[in-house]
């Protein structure tokens, strides 16, 4: 016996007419038990799901004046300098160091105050802390000094 071979566009037929019906059938089923709108408790619920598990943010500590004042040495120091000078980070002489320090305190107060606000090798202009004045720089590097005598 011979078989009947359908042809591509029966085939294309067929194929549309099952994709049709699926898609009529299947479709509201699925929807069964949801709500057509989404309600603002449902979008916060799924905000709250999606937030990261933390956020993280550095930032450096600063050194306020109290009242208008300049800051002193020492608190320049802790809140700016202190970060590299104390590990030697980067390359910075160690805090208290003399053999570190002796070519640097060679070159003078002024040079080393100068380096310490235009910034010198891996270190940022005022250490990073462009609110510094001059005179707060100036007590921040006489007080590394004082660590090294």
């Amino acid at each position: 016996m011979a078989q009947k071979q359908f042809s591509s566009r029966t085939i294309l037929v067929i194929t549309i007419v099952i994709a049709v019906l699926l898609m009529v059938v299947i479709w509201p089923l699925s929807m069964i038990g949801k709500g057509s709108a989404q309600s603002a408790s449902d979008a916060d619920a799924i905000y709250a799901r999606i937030l990261p598990v933390a956020k993280l943010a550095y930032q450096k500590p600063a050194a306020t004046a109290a009242a208008g004042e300049p800051r002193s040495g020492e608190a320049v120091y802790k809140a700016v300098c202190m970060a590299c000078h104390a590990s030697g980070a980067a390359g910075a002489p160690k805090a208290g160091d003399k053999e570190a320090w002796a070519p640097r305190i060679a070159t003078g107060t002024d040079a080393l105050v100068a380096s310490a606000t235009n910034g010198k090798g891996a270190m940022p202009p005022k250490g990073g802390a462009a609110d510094l004045t001059d005179d707060e720089i100036k007590a921040a590097v006489e007080h590394l000094l004082g660590l090294v005598k």
